[in-house]
């Protein structure tokens, strides 16, 4: 093809590209971004100007102008998604010329790099709207927050979401436990806690144990595993750009593994009994939590101790109130026979998480 440098390597057998289309002379920046491409995944289609096939240029996910070529890019076809690349952060005129192709904004290398290997994974994993983030936490030990994110998770699932369902509590015994899952094979933390910078979406997905027809991320059975803020971050990242849902059981304490968690939630659920011992432990906690996370809701469960309910406990919080927590009978019964919570789709759990997602949903919706 006339002014092709490279041959259009980034096709998939369905003739749709999985990378950027690269347009530039400039030997030393296409090797950079070739580089930033390999980092990211991707193999680019790469000219030297305007590619002459107009489906080149308009169907390309990415495209990544050289300001060495901006001026061979004048007239062409205007559309999102293109981005003007360069290294002199001095040029008064770059910006000039990003406006004379369209471009969406101008990256200067190398300070850029880490965001544009970002955008460009982005474009190989057909990232959308990210996974709506949800963190439960207990009160007080032993109030059920395992439980309830074990059961929000399966419901997310039945309803036909992609669900990942992530055990952010090395002390908790293992959520792949509760869902009867803990032989099956699957990646586990320790296999990620050296985890720095991007991880896959797509690949950590598919590494992780498949259980009642959710993703888990668990912990093993050998000896606890710490797991670095970074590992934290990469991992919760690359579990939120798969879309869907995502669900992070934590522990009450807030290290800076939890710190991590907490930043990419979307909101977080306290599970508090209706007991006034219980509220002065989860007060602390939700104190430490508020710290990071904006929204944080209660909810709450009974029996309650006399004078109390979910609203008194909500507002003794100073909490909104997320809703009751329905008791289960048969819960553990169930969990035995290999039912983990929320299997049941008749059952008051359930039914609870299925009007929780419907609610969430519909605030993001109108978000």
């Amino acid at each position: 093809m006339a002014g092709s440098i490279a041959s259009p390597r980034g096709q998939s057998t369905g003739g749709r590209r999985d990378g950027p289309l690269i347009v530039t002379e400039d030997v030393a920046l296409l090797d950079d971004l070739l580089r930033l491409c390999a980092a990211a995944g991707a193999e680019p289609e790469v000219h030297h100007a305007v590619p002459e096939r107009r489906d080149a240029w308009e169907g390309a996910p990415l495209i990544l102008v050289g300001d060495d070529a901006a001026h061979r890019c004048r007239g062409v076809t205007r559309r999102r998604g293109v981005l003007l690349v360069g290294r002199d952060q001095d040029d008064p005129d770059v910006w000039r010329r990003a406006v004379e192709i369209g471009a969406d904004g101008v990256l200067c290398l190398p300070d850029a790099e880490t965001w544009l290997v970002d955008r460009i994974a982005d474009v190989v994993e057909g990232v959308d709207r990210p996974a709506l983030t949800v963190g439960v936490i207990g009160g007080r030990g032993g109030a059920g927050a395992s439980t309830l994110a074990c059961a929000l998770a399966v419901t997310a699932a039945r309803g036909g979401r992609r669900t990942m369902l992530v055990d952010g509590d090395p002390l908790g015994g293992g959520l792949d436990v509760l869902l009867g899952g803990e032989h099956t094979e699957g990646r586990r933390w320790p296999d990620f806690a050296a985890s720095k910078g991007r991880v896959a979406g797509g690949a950590l997905e598919e590494s992780l144990p498949q259980l009642h027809s959710l993703r888990v991320l668990s912990w093993d059975r050998g000896d606890s595993v710490v797991v670095p803020p970074e590992a934290m971050r990469s991992v919760l990242a690359a579990a939120r750009r798969r879309g869907g849902v995502v669900v992070v059981d934590l522990p009450r304490r807030v290290d800076d593994g939890v710190a991590e968690a907490l930043a990419q939630l979307d909101l977080g659920l306290l599970v508090v009994p209706g007991e006034l011992r219980a509220v002065a432990a989860a007060n602390r906690v939700a104190s430490a939590v508020g710290m990071i996370l904006t929204d944080l809701r209660a909810v709450v469960r009974g029996p309650y101790a006399p004078g109390l309910d979910e609203r008194w406990v909500a507002g003794a919080l100073g909490l909104p109130l997320a809703g009751e927590l329905p008791v289960e009978t048969g819960l553990l019964a169930a969990q035995g026979q290999g039912s983990p919570p929320g299997a049941a789709g008749r059952s008051p759990l359930a039914r609870f998480c299925a009007a929780f997602w419907e609610k969430a949903f519909a605030g993001e919706a109108r978000a």
